[in-house]
């Protein structure tokens, strides 16, 4: 076990509709598998006043903005106040809460987004869960799928965790940044208000109230 990494260490649970999953789980990347059958769940309990049925199990806040040229396929929920701009690609299983930013020719698949999440620009965000108000700077993507296909361990102070999952992509806590250009492999996990500098390849645990400067320089955030 590795505390560090759990949910409760990564996350304020009040900022997000998967509350009621990821309290009854350890690890956040337990949470995959059981995306699309929570946004369905959740979703056929939508009040109809407060969001719109948009294609087969789309669920959209009237709130919400979604540009013309995005396109959503379900099971999708997008929360209130949330912008999805120009180009972006929902591919499906993506619970995206409220006031948050998916970006120009931003692509989400298997998705958990907290309030006020930004994925701004060209990124790619897939079998991940990124906290309260973290932030992707332009470029940076979630590496989900390991060369050679075999399934992510998580890789930490000596410890190795069996996920038992072959696609996992990141853990971003609350408040975590990612510089421009960045690529978080599979498996990284980046604990609360944590800045990873641009132009980064990250992997493994980076923790809490740190700034990642390249692999083997991590400086405590003061």
């Amino acid at each position: 076990m590795f505390e560090p990494a759990e949910i409760h260490s990564l996350f304020d649970l009040s900022h997000t509709a998967a509350a009621a999953l990821l309290q009854t789980l350890r690890y956040p990347w337990e949470a995959l598998p059981k995306i699309g059958a929570l946004i369905l769940e959740l979703g056929r309990s939508l009040p109809a006043g407060e969001y719109e049925l948009r294609g087969e199990n789309v669920w959209v806040h009237r709130t919400a903005t979604v540009f013309e040229s995005a396109y959503l396929h379900g099971p999708a929920i997008i929360g209130p106040g949330t912008e999805v701009r120009q180009c972006a690609f929902v591919r499906g299983n993506a619970l995206v809460g409220a006031d948050c930013v998916v970006g120009n020719s931003t692509e989400l698949k298997n998705v958990i987004l907290f309030d006020g999440v930004q994925v701004p620009h060209y990124n790619y965000v897939g079998d991940s869960i990124l906290g309260y108000k973290a932030h992707m700077g332009a470029g940076s993507i979630t590496s989900n799928i390991k060369s050679d296909k075999t399934n992510v361990c998580f890789h930490a102070g000596g410890e190795q965790i069996e996920t038992g999952l072959r696609k996992i992509g990141a853990m971003l806590g609350d408040h975590v940044e990612i510089g421009c250009n960045s690529v978080l492999n599979p498996g990284t996990v980046v604990g609360r208000e944590t800045t990873i500098y641009p132009l980064s390849m990250v992997r493994g645990f980076v923790p809490p109230h740190s700034i990642y400067k390249h692999a083997g320089e991590i400086a405590e955030r003061k």
